[in-house]
């Protein structure tokens, strides 16, 4: 909103410093600090709120050390999360952006699903919350929406720099009597729609998920955006449960997220930059720049989050935020075509689900074939494994971090290491 503002008095007005708004680094240094304070400041006092309203962790005994001591902690605080995004790319961002829409449905769709589980669980008092099935519902909903823009809208397109899409562009001088002075052909550089994605560690790595369609004409099209839905629904679906699932320690979570969002940041700051993006020699996605001022919001609610959340814990995030985080990193690569980096970038959520699913099948195997189930881990996630060994919390989260900093640094390697 008041980048739009901004714009129309830098037109009609001439007035200093107005210019410096153009710049995506001024907005995205705004927003990161708009957001840490919003979380910062208005974070505490949601906090008194739920905590007025007894709305507090319901937590089972699974014999963690110091795990019942967070008995009634307030939770739902993704509220916070949400609106230290939101208000800060309402108000710095560019609102005419198609990225920066589809970033604002995502965090919405997702708050408001992960809201919906945090509500029947302490105002309906069922532990389960909202049912799998209608978490599916939502998480298949937001693929379609995003795998359909993606597609289908003419904003979102991609400058391939070794084989460009161009145009003629014919431009004339016209006389006040309609007379033709002169006339210039030139040939201007277009983006082209694409189901194009990066692949990391290969020297020529862009993939056409067209590329696996066995058709041809008006089919393959609509093929192609199946296929790319599916992949979508995928993507989201996976992040936002490992997120959810990764969030089970003070600050775990918040801290991996964080990282996460300073690596997707600048990964949209050099796919929306010409000149980076070619002498990278990655994709240029007219546009996607914009990403960086949403990533910069996405930075600051969760550092501001992180004041309320870490050890000892005042407040938990509950699926309003876990699932939310989840969905706007999965959304986020998506946007700028770095989907297929997610396993690496994401490792620490990658790790917690595949514990759970070998902790699960393998206690089905034993206890069909044995008569008793038997366990690989301690407990899962894997971060209870640890916490069950006898390893403290700030001891573990600590490690996560740096782990997830060591798989931040790889993943921004790959934009040379081909």
């Amino acid at each position: 909103m008041l980048y739009g503002l901004v714009k129309y008095l830098e037109n009609h007005f001439d007035i200093p410093g107005l210019g410096m708004w153009q710049y995506l680094s001024f907005r995205s240094v705004g927003a990161i600090i708009l957001a840490l304070l919003i979380g910062m400041i208005f974070g505490g006092r949601l906090i008194n709120i739920l905590r007025k309203k007894q709305i507090g962790e319901d937590i089972r005994n699974l014999g963690l050390d110091g795990q019942m001591e967070k008995k009634g902690t307030p939770t739902m605080g993704g509220i916070i999360i949400l609106l230290s995004i939101l208000i800060p790319i309402l108000l710095l961002g560019d609102l005419s952006n198609i990225y920066t829409w589809l970033m604002i449905i995502s965090t919405v769709w997702l708050g408001l699903l992960g809201f919906a589980d945090d509500y029947i669980k302490v105002f309906r008092r069922h532990k389960e919350g909202l049912k799998g099935k209608f978490k599916i519902i939502g998480q298949v909903g937001l693929g379609i929406i995003v795998g359909s823009v993606m597609c289908f809208s003419d904003q979102v397109v991609v400058i391939d720099k070794n084989d460009p899409a161009t145009i003629e562009v014919v431009e004339s001088i016209e006389a006040p009597n309609g007379e033709v002075l002169s006339t210039r052909v030139a040939t201007e550089i277009v983006g082209e729609k694409t189901t194009k994605t990066t692949i990391p560690f290969v020297k020529n790595n862009e993939f056409d998920y067209h590329w696996l369609v066995p058709a041809e004409g008006k089919w393959a099209d609509t093929l192609t955006w199946i296929l790319y839905v599916l992949v979508a629904i995928f993507v989201i679906t996976a992040v936002s449960n490992g997120a959810n699932l990764t969030d089970g320690l003070d600050g775990l979570n918040t801290g991996v997220s964080a990282i996460i969002a300073v690596v997707l940041s600048v990964l949209a700051y050099l796919s929306g930059h010409v000149i980076y993006a070619d002498y990278l020699n990655i994709m240029y996605i007219p546009g996607a720049g914009e990403l960086t001022v949403f990533g910069a919001a996405f930075v600051g609610a969760l550092i501001g989050f992180l004041w309320y959340n870490c050890h000892p814990a005042q407040v938990f995030m509950g699926d309003t935020g876990s699932l939310a985080i989840g969905g706007i990193i999965a959304v986020f690569a998506l946007a700028i075509r770095k989907e297929l980096l997610l396993p690496l970038l994401c490792g620490i959520y990658l790790v917690e689900v595949v514990s759970v699913m070998i902790q699960t099948g393998y206690f089905k195997y034993t206890k069909k074939r044995y008569g008793e189930g038997r366990r690989v881990f301690r407990m899962a996630p894997l971060h209870h494994h640890y916490q069950k060994s006898g390893l403290h919390e700030n001891k573990i989260v600590v490690r996560f971090w740096i782990v997830q900093i060591l798989l931040a640094a790889l993943t921004l390697v790959t934009l040379k290491i081909r």
